[in-house]
This record gives structure tokens, sequence and C-alpha cells, in this order.
């Protein structure tokens, strides 16, 4: 499976441009022979608390647009955007997969929002993971500083083969982004994907880009530069398979309550 993780400097509050740049990639991956496209966290508007700005009312213009294009070329894609829902005031920060024919197939809410910073005051947390296929793949998706949270990817980690965590994770604290993800490909013995963004944000963050692709025994498949926006990589879902056959550690974990 070959998958491209687009490294968006995404424009500050501007869905229209950063739309435009979507579809210019996804274009780009389909003509390259990517089966997905893996876009970051809140990719069309950049990581704005400012919510009658960037926030969809349902499901709105961004979803979308994300199903157009992946159905115009004929592509998975994982993408990542702030959604309220009737009848609330706070917003979701969301994942939606869509698959080849622009159906949406998974949604998922950041199940961790990010209280430090004040998140929590304009984001409502999610409930549970989400587990989805593609191509066949067993797979889940993550947001951000839900990486900091081993537990719930233990959650699914004997149902995926494949992890994805689509980010806006700050430069400063690049280490630890590139440390926890092959910490959770180890772990739970699959291919764990980490899609952040670059450039600098309206707040002043710059982030490092480092989006990557850690192998089911930790080893480091592709990993991007802090100026980069497109990268693509292949995997092979059966790698999961045999390392898991050869060393079942995942059969030995144990229920504590």
């Amino acid at each position: 499976m070959k998958i491209a993780l687009i490294q968006m400097n995404s424009v500050w509050e501007d869905k229209r441009e950063n739309l435009e740049k979507a579809a210019h990639f996804t274009r780009k991956a389909s003509e390259e022979g990517c089966d997905l496209i893996v876009f970051p966290e809140m990719f069309s508007t950049g990581f704005s608390m400012n919510l009658p700005v960037v926030a969809e009312e349902g499901y709105g213009e961004t979803p979308s647009f994300l199903s157009r294009i992946a159905k115009a070329y004929s592509i998975n894609l994982i993408a990542g955007f702030a959604m309220v829902a009737p009848g609330d005031t706070l917003a979701r920060n969301m994942a939606v997969v869509f698959t080849r024919q622009g159906q949406p197939t998974a949604t998922y809410t950041k199940l961790h929002p990010f209280c430090l910073a004040g998140e929590d005051r304009h984001f409502i947390p999610g409930e549970a993971p989400s587990v989805f296929d593609i191509e066949g793949m067993p797979s889940s998706v993550f947001i951000c500083y839900d990486l900091r949270f081993p537990e719930i990817f233990r959650m699914v980690a004997k149902e995926v083969h494949a992890l994805f965590v689509i980010a806006n994770w700050p430069d400063s604290r690049r280490d630890h982004w590139e440390t926890l993800l092959k910490a959770r490909a180890i772990e739970n013995q699959c291919f764990v994907i980490g899609v952040n963004r670059t450039g600098t944000d309206g707040n002043r963050l710059r982030y490092p880009g480092a989006s990557a692709i850690f192998g089911p025994a930790g080893n480091l498949i592709l990993s991007g530069n802090e100026t980069e926006e497109f990268l693509a990589g292949e995997i092979d879902p059966s790698d999961v398979t045999a390392l898991r056959t050869a060393y079942p550690f995942l059969k030995d974990m144990r229920q504590w309550t």
C-alpha cells in the first residue's frame, strides 16, 4: 500500500486556500499511484480555537469537499477538521475517513483535549476509538495529544494493522513526537503513520513536519523534514501478521481493573 503524507503548511484560518492546496496534493498523490492520502489535524484552517471562523456546522464545506476529491481522484483519504454538531456550543476536533468512492467510512473525535492550552474550553472530547478498513487493512486514527496516552492505542491494538496520528505538534516537542510514534509502533506491533504540519501558525507556533511511518518492529520507513509538504511511502500490511506470528507479544496482554 502506498501512502501520501501531506505535511501542509496550512494558511491560518483560510479555508478556501487550504482546500485548494488539498486538491492539488490529492491529484499529485493519485498521479503517483498512492492508495491513501493523509492530511494533518485541522488542515483546512490551522489549529485555531476561533470557532466562529474555523468550525463547520455539521457535515459542512470541508468534509463535502474532501468527499468530492476522494471520488474524483479515486483515492482513500483521512483528514481532520473542526465541527459543531446541532445543539452544541463547543466544537469537535475530528478526523474523517473517506473511501475511493468518496463515502465517509469512519469518524473519530479527539479523545484528549489539550487542557494546558485551553482546548477543553472549546472542544468536546470524544468517547471511543474508531476501527475501520482501508483496502482491507484494519486501521484506527488518533489526533495529536492523544499520542501521549498509550492506553487508548491498546484498546484497538489487537484489531488493527495500522495506527494513524494526525497532528499540529509544535517544534519545541519534536523529540516527544518522534519517540512516541516509534513507541506506539513497537508496543502494538503495527504500522504507525504520523502526519504533522509544517510552517508557523497564527499564534506564532512553529511546526517541524517530521511526519513519519514506523514499521511494526519500530523500524523507521519514512520521515519528513521541516519544509517539504508531500511525502509518499509504501507499507506491506502482511508484515504485521508475520511479526505477530513470530513474536506473539499481544497475546500475553492482561486486562487490569
